[in-house]
C-alpha cells in the first residue's frame, strides 16, 4: 500500500532546500568567473569585523604603510578611530563637529579628513584624545560637488581627491581627480586635475552605459597603479599612473556589502572596508599579496 506520509516529508524537505541549493550553485559559479587583480584573490580575504560604532565605516588609511594600526572614520562623527587589525580596542581622536565624513589620508604625521562637500580637515596624527583646537579647516579648494575618496602621497607631497559627482563635469563620461600640493608650512594648493574615462570602465565591465560613482581610492606601492572603488557599481577599477583605465573587476555583493574604503600597506597587501547595516557588522577585508 502506498504510504503518503512516508514520502511527504522528504518531498517537502527537498522543496525547501532546492532554492538554497540553487543559490549556492549560482554563487559558486559566479565566484569561479570572478577575475582578480594580479597578486590577489578577491574571494579569500581575512575578515576583521568591527564594533557597532564603526558600522558606518567609510575610509581607511595607514601611516607610512605600517599595517600594525588601521586609521578610520565613519559617516557621522568628527572622530578619527585607530585600532590594530582584529582588535576591539579602539582609540579615538576628536577633531571636529559631527558631519558627513567620507575618507581619510595620512601624510607627514598629519591626518587629512575629507567631508562629502569637499572640505578638508588637517590635524596632528598623535595629538591625543581631543585635538579640535589644533584642526585646520580648508574650504573652497575644490569645486562644488560630492566627494568620497582621498589619498596622500608622501613621496610627492601630493594629495589626490576623487569626485563622486561634480557640477563642473558636463557629462557622465568622465570622473575627475583633483591634485593638491602640500607645502612645507602645511598649506594646500591646487595643482591640476585629471579625468578618468568612464566609457572605458563601461566597456571593460561589458555594459553599454554606466553611471560611475567612485567611493574610494588608493595606490599600489609596488606598481604605482591606482585602485578605485565604486560601492554603488560594486566594481574595483585599476588605472595606470596617468589614470588610464586598465582593468575593471566586479565585486561579489555577498562579500563586499558596501565597499567604501581602500588602502595598501607597505607590503602591497590590499585592504577594503565595508559599511554594515542592521543585519551585518562593518568590516575590513585584507587580501594578501602573492608575488
Amino acid at each position: 500500500m502506498f504510504n503518503m506520509k512516508s514520502t511527504f516529508k522528504p518531498v517537502c524537505l527537498y522543496l525547501m532546500l532546492f532554492p538554497c541549493l540553487l543559490l549556492i550553485r549560482c554563487v559558486n559559479q559566479q565566484q569561479g568567473k570572478i577575475k582578480n587583480p594580479t597578486g590577489y584573490d578577491l574571494t579569500r580575504p581575512i575578515k576583521y569585523e568591527l564594533p557597532d560604532e564603526l558600522t558606518e565605516i567609510s575610509g581607511i588609511a595607514f601611516n607610512k604603510g605600517n599595517a600594525d594600526t588601521i586609521y578610520a572614520e565613519q559617516d557621522e562623527k568628527g572622530t578619527l578611530f585607530s585600532f590594530k587589525p582584529g582588535s576591539k580596542d579602539i582609540q579615538r581622536t576628536k577633531f571636529g563637529k559631527s558631519g558627513d565624513y567620507e575618507d581619510v589620508a595620512i601624510i607627514n604625521n598629519q591626518v587629512i579628513m575629507l567631508r562629502s562637500d569637499g572640505a578638508l580637515f588637517i590635524f596632528p596624527l598623535n595629538a591625543g584624545a581631543n585635538t579640535e583646537a589644533n584642526t585646520k579647516t580648508w574650504e573652497g579648494l575644490l569645486p562644488q560637488g560630492e566627494y568620497e575618496g582621498i589619498y596622500a602621497d608622501e613621496s610627492s607631497q601630493s594629495v589626490y581627491v576623487l569626485c563622486k559627482h561634480c557640477g563642473m563635469e558636463k557629462s557622465s563620461k568622465t570622473s575627475t581627480v583633483f591634485t593638491l600640493n602640500l607645502t612645507a608650512d602645511s598649506l594646500l594648493k591646487n595643482a591640476g586635475q585629471n579625468a578618468i574615462d568612464v566609457t572605458k570602465i563601461a566597456e571593460l565591465s561589458r555594459q553599454k552605459k554606466i553611471t560611475f560613482h567612485p567611493s574610494g581610492l588608493s595606490r599600489s606601492p609596488l606598481t604605482g597603479d591606482w585602485y578605485i572603488l565604486s560601492s554603488v557599481n560594486k566594481l574595483l577599477i585599476v588605472t595606470d599612473t596617468n589614470w588610464v583605465v586598465k582593468e575593471v573587476y566586479p565585486l561579489n555583493p555577498q562579500l563586499f556589502g558596501q565597499p567604501e574604503g581602500i588602502a595598501f600597506d607597505k607590503d602591497n597587501n590590499l585592504y577594503i572596508s565595508n559599511e554594515g547595516d542592521k543585519l551585518r557588522m562593518g568590516n575590513v577585508l585584507k587580501f594578501a599579496f602573492k608575488k
